[in-house]
């Protein structure tokens, strides 16, 4: 078997030459599961797919756009690389950068980043400082050392952040064989939405792409209806700057991937928004944790909480899905893995039971 990661899958799409070295863990190619459990629990006649992302060698999205972003710093010769993170851009950028043989610095909101991110950060060598103060803080300072020192910036304001983490949207269609009609997606910087949104316009429009629906062949031209999602994205109700139309000055939400009070891809996502006429809304922390398990117990598949912010959104639109009653396809995306969150999965579960050593009581206890 040839692995192959998304530059080498997809360079054709993506701004790289011959000259480019290519920086892969052989990210992408990850699993769209069709959630038949999901589709009962919730009704109706759609299908509904899950875009498993925590299947990348990180466990996040973020290597989509990592390994575009450290092969581009390495081509520029780039000997150092920064960012600010809520944890998953610090582990990826810790990861890649280690392959690279690059330095990396992280500066993380102090008591805002998971354990399993921070740990993989230090794990891969990175300087890992905790700031006090939130994302937006470190993001700030982070920008203002980039301007005045040869480091480069691999935060989603990284153009070549963006062109990898389209690719999720190419590998949809390629399985599929069309778009979906609608995607759910968590919103946090809102580089992912932008992303998906960008990749899906070039790709269900480019005469290069492996896979275009017999319709969008036939009609020989383009509008923004054909072919093409509706984006539906999702912001933590305590951590919903676009929602509410203003920065949050101090974000409050469990799902710490998408705890972010200024988005940086503000504008862009809004666009994505307006363009495929989707929405941008809100779900709560009780509504991302019933979600959050809802994975786990009816598909097997185990998330970080930001994950489940799509498949919340979901449930919350659900009944006006039905009210359409067709047969729509809908894909949401899941961000991140399980195991990035280890403390969030303790404290949501039921604690085992501690039983003796007997046959009767373990019986009982299992339900026989």
């Amino acid at each position: 078997m040839i692995y192959k990661g998304i530059i080498e899958r997809y360079g054709k799409y993506l701004p790289v030459t011959g000259k480019t070295p290519v920086i892969t863990l052989y990210e992408g190619n990850t699993p769209l599961l069709r959630a038949k459990n999901i589709e009962k629990f919730l009704g109706g006649n759609s299908e509904i797919y899950l875009k498993f992302e925590g299947a990348n060698p990180t466990g996040s999205f973020k290597d989509r756009g990592m390994t575009m972003a450290i092969s581009k710093a390495v081509e520029d010769g780039s000997k150092a690389v920064i960012c600010a993170s809520t944890g998953n851009t610090a582990a990826s950028a810790a990861a890649y950068s280690a392959r690279a043989g690059l330095k990396c610095s992280v500066i993380i909101p102090d008591g805002s980043i998971a354990l399993g991110k921070l740990s993989q950060a230090m794990m891969h060598g990175a300087k890992v400082i905790a700031l006090r103060g939130n994302f937006d803080d470190a993001l700030k300072i982070v920008l203002e050392i980039t301007e005045k020192y040869p480091l480069t910036l691999v935060n989603s304001l990284n153009p070549y952040r963006i062109e990898g983490q389209k690719t999720a949207a190419f590998e949809i269609i390629d399985f599929l064989g069309r778009a979906p009609d609608y995607h759910f997606i968590p919103v946090g910087n809102a580089g992912n939405i932008t992303a998906y949104w960008k990749g899906y316009k070039e790709y269900v429009r480019s005469p290069k792409s492996e896979v275009r629906s017999q319709k969008n062949k036939d009609i020989g031209h383009w509008t923004l209806d054909i072919g093409l999602p509706k984006m539906m994205g999702f912001q933590a109700s305590g951590s919903a700057p676009i929602v509410r139309g203003k920065p949050v000055k101090n974000p409050k939400t469990l799902a710490t991937a998408i705890k972010i009070g200024n988005p940086a891809s503000w504008k862009k996502a809004e666009q994505a928004r307006d363009e495929s006429k989707g929405i941008i809304d809100t779900v709560t922390d009780g509504e991302i944790i019933k979600a959050y398990k809802l994975l786990a117990s009816l598909e097997g598949i185990f998330v970080e909480p930001a994950s489940a912010a799509s498949v919340a959104g979901l449930i919350k639109y659900n009944s006006k899905l039905k009210i359409k009653n067709e047969k729509l396809v809908i894909v949401c995306t899941l961000t991140g893995h399980g195991l990035k969150d280890p403390d969030r999965a303790i404290k949501s579960a039921t604690q085992p039971k501690v039983i003796d050593q007997n046959m009767k009581k373990i019986l009982k206890a299992i339900g026989l």
